[in-house]
């Protein structure tokens, strides 16, 4: 008997809501947020609660303080295995699906059922700390590095790269997937693996 190839992009979810709204167009996240956060910042810098100073300071490090949070994500909680059946069907939804199917593109960024919940919690708490000079482009910067990072790992695994620069960052993604799933935690980046020492010294062409 031959072997049954893998479905590209199985069902999740008995739950027909949930299972369409675990898949997302790579775009949505742009549709959404790049309004919403060009907007927040127009108003605040209008409303005169932050100004070109702080932005130029805050909004990168809200970027750095995206990164290491996706590299903080990505190898304690969404490589978490769980110790139990829901704890393991938890994990199986927000991760494991996509290392047993790389190749589910409707599935490459995160649906904004997810995304949203978290980015106002995180707002609002930003909020409370009631120095929006400093937190709005922080915030701003953090979204915006999470964007980034969602466009890169659609890229990795939907494009075929077309310069050295791609090729580098489709294999050390695809190390991750298919050589080593405990080194290469970074998506958007290389220098949180390098700072905790799980950068993949060695690493052959990515793989499709």
């Amino acid at each position: 008997m031959k072997p049954t190839a893998k479905p590209l992009s199985p069902r999740m979810f008995e739950h027909p809501l949930l299972e369409w709204g675990s898949r997302v167009h790579p775009s949505a996240p742009f549709v959404v947020y790049v309004p919403a956060l060009a907007g927040l910042l127009a108003w605040a810098w209008a409303r005169g609660l932050t100004d070109g100073r702080h932005v130029l300071w805050w909004l990168p490090l809200g970027w750095v303080a995206w990164q290491l949070s996706e590299y903080t994500l990505h190898r304690w909680l969404f490589h978490w295995e769980g110790v139990g059946p829901l704890s393991r069907r938890f994990h199986a939804v927000l991760h494991g699906h996509h290392h047993d199917y790389p190749g589910d593109i409707a599935r490459l960024v995160m649906p904004l059922g997810a995304s949203l919940p978290a980015a106002a919690a995180i707002g609002a708490g930003l909020w409370l700390l009631d120095v929006p000079a400093a937190t709005v482009p922080a915030y701003v910067g953090f979204l915006a590095g999470y964007l980034w990072y969602d466009l890169l790992h659609w890229a990795t695994h939907a494009v075929k790269p077309r310069t050295a620069w791609g090729r580098r960052l489709r294999a050390h993604h695809m190390a991750h997937h298919f050589a080593a799933p405990d080194t290469n935690f970074g998506i958007s980046h290389h220098w949180v693996d390098r700072l905790y020492g799980t950068l993949r010294k060695q690493q052959g062409p990515g793989r499709p």
